[in-house]
């Protein structure tokens, strides 16, 4: 995940930068719906002390500069991006947040390198259940947070429900990018979701993967698994497709093949 820049190492990190990889964070959070697309709207940008404290006087600004470049972008991609369905009507697919402005906010982290920028965006401020969210950085490289708990509006939300017990982790890379689920509960539901197809792990991915894919359970008297195969395009457990509406044992660890375009690596931890 991130992109590759020539010499970003020895560049100074400038407003500019910080607000162009918004908008490329933005563009892969991108959550597809029938007639519209949600596009993240809270944004958590992590710098290096140093850059932190260099720019810490013109946040205000930057933060200004970025809503009305994100604005712009989100009008942009509304007038040129036409709905899978609306391609025959003509219509254009409506890009929009579900929040009322687009929220920033900086926050200096030693892991991040001088020079870089590591965003985590989220669609709403309420943080859903299983959705992992976009982490994205300069720099060619993994994000250095995996896990952070955040304060708005005087709820506290976790990305990870921390303070459980993990009994399983599932690795996964979808268009959002690389991945990593922590299974805090006996039943997960995976999947695209929908409005009315809701989903704990939500897959960022082509319409191959159904909105509700597979089903992982967990006997909390045995600490085993199974899993339960709902999908129109089919799930391979280590290359042995699943029956269909039949729960079967699932390995302590396993490769999971959704359909031709997604494998989940699983691994029980407890």
């Amino acid at each position: 995940m991130g992109q590759e820049w020539q010499g970003v190492e020895q560049a100074k990190l400038s407003g500019n930068v910080i607000v162009s990889e918004l908008i490329r964070n933005m563009e892969l959070g991108r959550f597809e719906m029938a007639y519209s697309v949600l596009l993240p709207c809270v944004f958590t940008i992590y710098l290096n002390p140093q850059d932190y404290a260099a720019l810490r006087g013109v946040f205000d600004l930057v933060v200004e500069d970025a809503r009305r470049a994100l604005r712009a972008r989100a009008a942009e991609l509304s007038s040129s991006t036409i709905a899978k369905f609306g391609k025959r009507k003509g219509t254009a697919k409506e890009h929009k947040i579900a929040c009322r402005e687009w929220s920033l906010e900086f926050l200096p982290e030693p892991e991040v390198p001088a020079g870089d920028v590591e965003i985590h965006s989220e669609l709403s401020e309420v943080i859903q259940p299983g959705f992992r969210g976009t982490r994205t950085t300069l720099i060619g490289r993994e994000p250095a947070l995996a896990e952070r708990t955040r304060v708005r509006q005087g709820a506290e939300h976790s990305v990870t429900n921390g303070a459980r017990p993990v009994y399983a982790v599932i690795l996964y890379e979808d268009e959002a990018g690389k991945q990593t689920y922590h299974i805090t509960q006996n039943q997960v539901r995976i999947g695209r979701g929908g409005e009315e197809e809701p989903v704990d792990l939500m897959l960022r991915a082509s319409d191959e993967i159904s909105r509700q894919h597979l089903l992982i359970q967990r006997e909390p008297a045995t600490g085993g698994f199974s899993v339960l195969d709902g999908s129109t395009n089919g799930t391979w457990i280590n290359g042995k497709r699943l029956s269909k509406g039949t729960a079967q044992a699932l390995p302590r660890r396993a490769e999971i093949r959704l359909g031709e375009v997604l494998t989940l690596t699983f691994e029980v931890r407890l």
